[in-house]
């Protein structure tokens, strides 16, 4: 790591120390569906959704025998829900077949779930176990582009390099990277005059 990338770790760290994601749950089983639902779907419409589907299915043996036709009506304002319902269904049926009505808690099970992939699979287990995972979505890939800590051209080798690069504290900067995209560091119209680490910034899209 590099004294740049070791003060721009200490920095997101200090200034995202207590960073948690947005999404509404209130155990394992709410939280794995959240993050399954949000993919390439707000938080914000994520968390008006599941409040109903959550009080119709409150667990995987109730999601497991549900109408799909059903669970697409609830999730219907979410992106891709035809995809999304079949595979939180298939994600319950397997949780009450193979792991005795309970989420799994390690990525080799997460990620034979239906629905869930290694970017879940590593969400999760950050946020409900806060395991040392780094999880690279839309905000993390541009984030670690702009300032540099990545060049890769895909999520999964971006992945490999902030690993490589940080070490530790991986799921706080997840989180941190996440905000920092979703709240200042946009996409279009990125607020420079707000960003702490403006003068660390070296990205083409910055805004002088």
């Amino acid at each position: 790591m590099t004294t740049r990338q070791a003060k721009l770790k200490k920095d997101f760290l200090e200034k995202y120390k207590d960073a948690k994601t947005e999404l509404k749950y209130k155990n394992n089983y709410e939280l794995l569906i959240d993050i399954i639902l949000s993919a390439q779907c707000t938080d914000k419409r994520v968390n008006i959704i599941t409040p109903k589907l959550f009080k119709k299915y409150p667990n995987t043996k109730k999601l497991a025998q549900a109408n799909e036709e059903d669970v697409k009506d609830i999730i219907k304002t979410c992106s891709f829900f035809n995809n999304k319902a079949a595979n939180i269904i298939k994600m319950a049926k397997t949780v009450e077949e193979k792991h005795n009505s309970k989420i799994p808690n390690n990525e080799k099970d997460l990620i034979l779930l239906a629905g869930v992939g290694q970017k879940t699979a590593h969400v999760f287990l950050g946020e409900a176990y806060g395991e040392n995972f780094m999880a690279v979505d839309t905000h993390v890939f541009r984030i670690s582009k702009r300032l540099g800590f990545t060049k890769a051209k895909n999520v999964l080798n971006a992945e490999k390099d902030l690993v490589r690069v940080f070490k530790t504290d991986l799921n706080t900067l997840h989180q941190a990277f996440v905000l920092f995209g979703r709240y200042t560091c946009k996409a279009i119209t990125p607020l420079c005059s707000e960003c702490f680490v403006f003068n660390d910034c070296k990205s083409k899209d910055k805004i002088k």
